[in-house]
Parts: structure tokens; C-alpha cells; sequence
């Protein structure tokens, strides 16, 4: 890398030689050197729905460790409008605009990528960057599937990428979540019996209508990995938008508001009970066939972990219960949040935000609060929560090796197949 990156290193690969290099990246990189403090990290952002310019406007492009050189995405609106913001932001003309991921990751000079698509496109992408040889920050919930969670963290290993996931409740929200995660570990409320989880509903298959395709969408390309079917707004609404989609709520694309929120939730979980390397050992489902709450994971300690209740995680331990939401929480005893921390209890880090986070252990070569793992095994969780609803089977699930045991039928639930021309990248 170079600490200067001038006008005529902003340009793009032309398409054709973009296109050869595509499918012939080497298949191994030898890890970036250290980046001093006083280099820029260059960026590619890919994604520029709201989640992506909420994340180009208020993180990335305020921080001065970084330098957008160029922004993706198959909506030409939406695509030019996020150029028009760094430009601006720049006052110049230098960011480059992509209809496809792959031309951000032909160019040399762009270190580091932002992936803010919709679910189903994630693991595609990080797979791709990661042969790359791209840094990585990936929004949650960072897979579609199990099998996706398993080898974006052999990718992420073998290609010794520092990647940052979107869980942002682990750095922001004025701490709540560490000092959380701090009283539980050091058994403030003693063993932990119960967590209950409060978020949305799992998804459902999508069975939208047609819809007259917005000009200037490459619909085929937003669908990629999942089956054709035709354009309709909710799952890429028309133009520069100020909503979140509804393609969140179905199968195809997402994990449901289950998996939308619950990233974020059953991270603190995973987080408060020393889990970001494992995770849940069995699968529950409600007793009710119709039920849409009461799925349960249990962990090997006897742990179980529900989906219900109210917004945030409710930590129910032998002592004690312990509320956490976001700007909120509470417990019995009433005074646990205001308990001291003595000298030799384990204490958490404490982040001024994700983006620095990751800027800080880019320059250092190390992991971020939120690595692969913990976004990966945070997942894992919302993924077993909605095998329990969609099967309705009680399930052994081995953590270590990423299979339910002794159950073949199951395991055939852990991915999906996707449409022909998007099969999952080797690396």
C-alpha cells in the first residue's frame, strides 16, 4: 500500500481484463504488511442500500484512517448517489462506481472492503475478498446458512484476512452491553439457569406479486445465489430509499426479523457466556406446532437459551436476573449494574466504535472484537433457531465439527442450492 493513492490509481480495471481476472484470482495471499497510523486504508463499499450509506456517512467516511476510492451496487441510482456522497465528502471526482462486486476486488489499490448487501449475497462476497486478499468488515447477520458460517472462518483463517462484523452492540450504546456481559462472567447473578431473547419472527418464503422492474436494477444480479423470481419493490425498492426492505423477512434472502435483530441479541448472549468459540449442543422446538416464539437451544452446561420474551436478553441465574436492551436495562437485585468490579475480576474491552476497532487491529494484524468466530457462531444460533421452527424435530448439534449428530436429514438443512452461475466460490 501506499500512504498517497492519487487520482490515477481511482480507476478501474477495464471491464473485459476485470472480467478474465474474476475467476483466476491466485488461491493464496501472503498477509498485508502492518499499516502505520498515519496511513489512510483505502475502501470499497459494496452495498448502497440504507444500511451501507448510513455506514458510508457516519463511520467510514468521518474517519480519516480511511479513503473510499469506490462504491458498488446492481441500482445505478443508488450507486451514483453514494459517488455523489464521497465525492462531496472529498471535494473531488475520484470515486470510482461497480455494478459487481468482483470489479472492486480486481483493483490494487483498495485494501479493505464494506459489505452492506442483503444476506444471501454475504458469504459470496466474503469468500471472494478474502481470495482477494481484502480486509473485511461484513454487516450482520453475516450468513444465510450454517454451512456459510462454517467456511467464512476457514476463509477468513487460511487467508489471514482481519475481518470485522457488523454487532455493533458489542462497542457502542454507551457500554450496557459490556458492563452486561461483565457482571454475568464474573457471577453476579450466579450460574446462569435461562436467557431469554426477545426479538422478530422467523422468516417465511416470499410470495410477493410481479411488479413492473425498476429501471437502471440489475434484478438478476440482486437475486444471484437465490431462485429467479420477478421484481418486486419491497425486496429492492425503487431509487435512494430511507426504509430497511422487507426482504428480511423471507427465506430466500434472509433469516427473518428473528435473524435481523437476534444477530445482535443472541451475540450478547454467545458474548456473556463465554461462547464466541462454541456454541448451543441441542435443539428445542415449541411445544405448540403453530408457535412462532418458544424455540429453545441448550448449551453443554445445561443452559437453555429461548426465543421470547421482551426486546434485549433477560439473564435468569441462580441469584439473580439481569435485563440488557439497547439505552436500557435492569435487574433483581436492583443494584447489580452498580456492583464494583474487583482487581481480579475478568473485565471485557471496551471499543470507541466498530469502525476504529477495525481501522486499529487492520494497522496491527490482529482480530477485532467482533472476528468471523463470534460473528459466525452468533449466527449459528439464529440459523438453529429457525431449523427448530421450520422442522419442528428436536436436534443434536455438534459445534465443533458444524453438524447435527446422527441426523443425515438434518444435515441436508445446513445450506441450500443455489441458482446455476452462483455457486459458492472455492478460496
Amino acid at each position: 500500500m501506499n500512504s498517497s493513492h492519487s487520482p490515477n490509481r481511482r480507476q478501474f480495471l477495464a471491464g473485459a481484463s476485470a472480467a478474465a481476472l474474476y475467476p483466476t484470482w491466485p488461491r493464496t495471499f501472503f498477509p498485508r504488511r502492518r499499516v502505520p497510523a498515519n496511513e489512510q486504508v483505502t475502501l470499497g463499499i459494496i452495498g448502497m442500500g440504507i444500511r451501507g450509506r448510513n455506514m458510508l456517512r457516519g463511520a467510514f467516511l468521518p474517519n480519516d484512517g480511511f479513503r473510499v476510492l469506490a462504491v458498488c451496487d446492481v441500482d445505478t441510482t443508488r450507486r451514483l448517489d453514494a459517488k455523489r456522497m464521497v465525492d462531496e465528502h472529498y471535494g473531488d471526482e475520484g470515486c470510482a462506481v461497480a455494478g459487481e462486486h468482483g470489479e472492486i476486488l480486481a483493483r490494487d489499490d483498495i485494501d479493505a472492503v464494506v459489505i452492506a448487501t442483503p444476506d444471501h449475497w454475504h458469504a459470496h462476497q466474503i469468500l471472494d475478498a478474502c481470495r482477494a486478499g481484502k480486509d473485511i468488515y461484513c454487516e450482520k447477520p453475516l450468513t444465510l446458512t450454517l454451512e456459510e458460517a462454517r467456511l467464512v472462518i476457514e476463509a477468513v483463517r487460511k487467508h489471514e484476512r482481519v475481518f470485522q462484523t457488523g454487532s455493533q452492540q458489542r462497542t457502542e450504546y454507551g457500554h450496557d452491553f459490556v458492563t452486561a456481559c461483565e457482571h454475568i462472567r464474573n457471577g453476579h447473578i450466579g450460574r446462569v439457569l435461562n436467557v431469554n431473547v426477545g426479538v422478530g419472527d422467523p422468516p417465511r418464503w416470499c410470495d410477493l406479486p410481479e411488479e413492473e422492474l425498476e429501471p437502471g436494477l440489475d434484478w438478476s444480479r440482486w437475486l444471484g445465489p437465490a431462485p429467479q423470481r420477478p421484481y418486486h419493490s419491497d425486496l429492492s425498492p425503487r431509487g435512494v430509499h430511507g426504509h430497511y426492505p422487507s426482504w428480511r423477512g423471507y427465506r430466500e434472502y434472509a433469516g427473518g426479523y428473528l435473524a435481523d435483530m437476534g444477530a445482535h441479541h443472541f451475540d450478547i448472549v454467545q458474548w456473556a457466556l463465554g461462547a464466541d468459540e462454541s456454541g448451543p449442543v441441542k435443539v428445542v422446538p415449541p411445544e405448540d406446532p403453530e408457535a412462532l416464539r418458544g424455540a429453545s437451544l441448550v448449551y453443554a452446561d445445561g443452559t437453555r437459551l429461548t426465543h421470547g420474551g421482551p426486546s434485549g436478553s433477560t439473564f435468569v441465574g441462580v441469584n439473580g436476573v439481569l435485563h440488557v436492551d439497547r439505552h436500557r436495562h435492569a435487574s433483581v437485585p436492583e443494584n447489580v449494574f452498580e456492583r464494583e468490579f474487583g482487581e481480579e475480576d475478568e473485565r471485557l474491552p471496551r471499543k470507541a466504535n466498530h469502525a476504529t476497532d477495525w481501522l486499529e487491529c487492520i494497522r496491527e494484524r490482529r482480530r477485532p472484537v467482533c472476528d468471523v468466530e463470534v460473528g459466525a457462531r452468533s449466527v449459528a444460533i439464529c440459523h438453529l433457531m429457525n431449523i427448530a421452527y421450520w422442522h419442528r424435530r428436536e436436534l443434536t448439534w455438534d459445534p465443533e465439527r458444524w453438524r447435527f449428530t446422527g441426523d443425515e436429514e438434518a444435515n441436508s438443512w445446513i445450506d441450500y442450492e443455489r441458482r446455476e452461475g452462483y455457486e459458492l466460490p472455492t478460496f
